[in-house]
């Protein structure tokens, strides 16, 4: 440290002090985000029985696809390992420095309708829209009622070629929207330019409780 000139140490101090706002900003995008599982992507599980590409996993991890706008669908049946895996793609996320909401779909469609009610609405909403990364959880585990497909409909279109959504929803598609035409327009929203993964295989619940 002695020997370093004014300049070097003056450089040296500023690359510390940015170096820990940067972990700060991170550190609070971690916080922001509500993940549901503390997943990353160094600890998804590649097993053949789960038809994981690593290669994809590593491309989706570079975050490209959040910058080029694009979507990505998670299936698979319960207890694969879709909520992990897009806890994990999302912390990765914010390691890079982008904004990111993991959110279970009903409790936000209910938290909406409650700011619909109280005026709020908008507010709620713009929240949501300066995200870079919403991750929609638990898609489809209630039915939507009428009020529950428009304010789906708000949060696709205010995020459709602006910003990426992670959906982890079902099959019964029509079935959970309730309104085939409504279901079409917000399909056509998601689908367009989205990556697609499917994990296959048996409950990861159950495997562990085998263990």
């Amino acid at each position: 440290m002695n020997n370093l000139t004014t300049d070097e140490l003056l450089a040296q101090l500023i690359e510390s002090e940015w170096d820990d706002r940067q972990n700060r900003a991170v550190s609070r995008g971690l916080r922001n985000a509500k993940f549901r599982y503390k997943a990353a992507i160094e600890m998804i599980d590649y097993s053949i029985d789960r038809g994981i590409d690593q290669n994809f996993i590593n491309r989706l991890a570079e975050c490209d696809f959040i910058k080029q706008h694009q979507n990505l669908i998670v299936t698979g049946s319960t207890g694969t390992g879709k909520s992990f895996l897009a806890s994990a793609i999302g912390n990765q996320a914010c390691l890079l420095g982008f904004k990111v909401l993991y959110a279970n779909t009903s409790r936000l469609i209910n938290q909406l309708k409650l700011a619909k009610a109280d005026g709020t609405s908008l507010q709620e909403l713009a929240k949501i829209e300066k995200q870079d990364l919403l991750i929609l959880d638990d898609f489809g585990i209630q039915p939507f009622d009428s009020t529950s497909r428009m304010i789906l409909m708000d949060i696709i279109e205010d995020l459709h070629a602006v910003h990426s959504t992670i959906q982890v929803p079902i099959s019964a598609w029509y079935e959970i929207i309730g309104d085939e035409t409504m279901a079409d327009a917000i399909l056509d929203r998601i689908v367009h330019d989205a990556h697609k993964l499917e994990l296959k295989g048996d409950s990861l619940r159950k495997k562990r409780k085998v263990v």
